[in-house]
């Protein structure tokens, strides 16, 4: 497939080699997968069910860009929409399938809301995530198919 991507940690500097994806889904439980990042969306924070889900470990993903666990099925469109949601102070809801270090993939259905100063600026963003609806993600995987296409 020649997927191979790095991402690079940027408070310790490791390259990080994304895998190869694999078909096959490990079911999200709905325990309590917690994440922040600042506003370039740099991991600040993951919560222990977070960490156990995505097979990396805190080193891993403290530093490193959130889409560290982005699934390559997953159109940039979709994320064009999130950003542009959150930054403008909003919050954000989607469904999301996302790819593990070892390459199999999860959905959860994603939260994510802007975190605030005392002044009002946007000083990051909190995630969290929820079970999805198992009949809606195969309309998700429709929508998303078509937007990759586009992208093509």
């Amino acid at each position: 497939m020649g997927y191979k991507k790095k991402i690079k940690n940027l408070l310790t500097g490791q390259i990080i080699e994304k895998p190869e994806p694999v078909d096959e889904e490990v079911l999200f439980d709905g325990g309590v997968m917690i994440t922040e990042t600042d506003t370039a969306g740099i991991i600040t924070y993951a919560n222990r069910k977070f960490r156990e889900m995505t097979g990396y470990t805190k080193e891993e993903l403290i530093g490193s860009p959130h889409n560290i666990n982005r699934h390559p099925d997953m159109p940039s469109a979709a994320f064009e929409t999130m950003w542009e949601t959150i930054k403008s102070g909003e919050y954000w809801e989607g469904y999301v399938k996302n790819m593990r270090k070892d390459g199999r993939y999860y959905w959860v259905i994603v939260w994510i809301k802007p975190k605030f100063d005392d002044k009002g600026n946007i000083v990051g963003y909190i995630a969290g995530r929820k079970v999805p609806d198992r009949n809606m993600i195969k309309r998700v995987e429709e929508k998303y198919k078509k937007m990759k296409e586009q992208e093509s």
